[in-house]
């Protein structure tokens, strides 16, 4: 429960931290590739999470150390306080804010697309819907479609009506409902992220910015003609969290000024795109690489048992196969070290049998690790006149986070 709070909480920060850093570097790549480099830039945010949860590369382990183990008496182990509630009172609060979030999106999408009333196809393959919740706009995830409201051609001219369609195509061959519905996914997971609306709403602007640009660039002169077309819309209906709306008065000084002050872009297409490459590469290697810790490998250790002076022909328990123990992720991943002295029982043939703790530090964190491990050692019997007899084990263990392993 701990360990998934804490990758939450890890992916949260570098969640801030990716997005700080685009919008400190928005003017710079607006400047060396336009609208359409910016909207690409944000594909950083789902590479970095994803990198977050690929495996890293454990350090080896180092082997146990030999032990002297001597018998001792019996000493009752000491009780591991129960979990603490307050990770199942975080988690389950996170999980009803995350069913909120995804109920709120998912009604607002089904209201908008009841609004539209009755839908029937156009010659030119788009629909026409019999009323207008703030068309046009690309609507649909697995077949999007577009749908224009029905005063379409009665408010736009032949060629206005045709910019706006290759406006909404651009959306559908760049997959923008599939990047809206993993912004939707995002903030249902992250709903409790400060900067995620703030976010959000950057994202879908660069996205009709990236959208007008695709549009009007290879076509100059028409910049005029898309700009009145968009001085005509007025956007007074909510939005569909997954739709492509071709209106959005938030922002109309905004892709009007675009329009007005087109220059050409310092990159090449294909530089650009080496650049996002390049910058979503860096950043998920360093969020994937932060996990270990600032490079420090764990090291597990099996310290010697104090001997006792044993009479002739008595021989005590020995070591015969004891593999380390597995460091805990969630320990790993907040840099803890500890020690965990434990009781371990060993028959007369040299299997373990009980396994108990009689000390932890910090309690209950390295509990269930050791006693994993001790219950697969095998020992040599002690021996007592030459025979094999039962014996029980004090073994202490130290897990720590060292830059190097410790040598043999």
């Amino acid at each position: 429960m701990a360990e998934s709070l804490n990758a939450l909480l890890q992916a949260s920060v570098w969640l801030a931290i990716t997005v700080v850093l685009l919008a400190a570097l928005r003017p710079l790549l607006l400047a060396l590739g336009g609208a359409a480099l910016v909207y690409r830039s944000w594909w950083c945010v789902p590479v970095l999470l994803l990198a977050l949860h690929l495996p890293l590369p454990m350090g080896p382990m180092v082997d146990a150390l030999p032990v002297l183990a001597a018998a001792v008496a019996w000493t009752a182990p000491v009780v591991v306080p129960a979990a603490p509630a307050w990770p199942w009172l975080l988690l389950l609060a996170w999980a009803l804010g995350a069913l909120g979030m995804g109920g709120a999106s998912w009604r607002a999408q089904r209201r908008f697309e009841r609004a539209m009333g009755t839908l029937r196809p156009r010659a030119d393959g788009t629909w026409q819907a019999s009323a207008d919740p703030g068309l046009p706009a690309l609507v649909g995830l697995w077949a999007p479609r577009i749908v224009v409201g029905p005063a379409f051609e009665a408010d736009f001219s032949p060629a206005e009506q045709d910019l706006i369609l290759q406006h909404e195509r651009s959306h559908r061959r760049h997959g923008d409902p599939w990047a809206n519905a993993v912004l939707a996914l995002l903030r249902c997971v992250f709903w409790f992220h400060p900067l995620l609306p703030w976010a959000a709403r950057r994202f879908l602007r660069d996205q009709e910015l990236a959208c007008d640009a695709r549009t009007v660039d290879p076509h100059p002169a028409l910049r005029r003609l898309y700009a009145n077309a968009l001085l005509k819309a007025q956007l007074v209906h909510p939005v569909a969290p997954m739709a492509c709306h071709w209106r959005s008065q938030p922002m109309l000084k905004e892709r009007i000024a675009m329009l007005k002050e087109h220059k050409r872009k310092a990159l090449p297409w294909m530089t650009g795109q080496v650049l996002v490459m390049g910058l979503c590469v860096g950043m998920g290697t360093v969020a994937w690489a932060s996990q270990g810790g600032a490079g420090a490998g764990p090291s597990i250790t099996a310290e010697p048992a104090a001997a006792t002076k044993a009479a002739k022909g008595d021989v005590d328990a020995q070591t015969r196969d004891m593999g380390p123990p597995t460091y805990p992720k969630a320990a790993l991943d907040q840099g803890i070290s500890g020690k965990v002295v434990l009781r371990v029982e060993v028959d007369a043939t040299g299997a373990v049998g009980d396994v108990s703790v009689l000390s932890s530090t910090p309690a209950g964190v390295f509990d269930e690790a050791s006693i994993a491990a001790a219950k697969r050692w095998t020992f040599e019997p002690a021996r007592r006149n030459g025979t094999a007899v039962a014996s029980a084990l004090k073994i202490p263990m130290t897990y720590e986070m060292n830059e190097k392993a410790p040598t043999q």
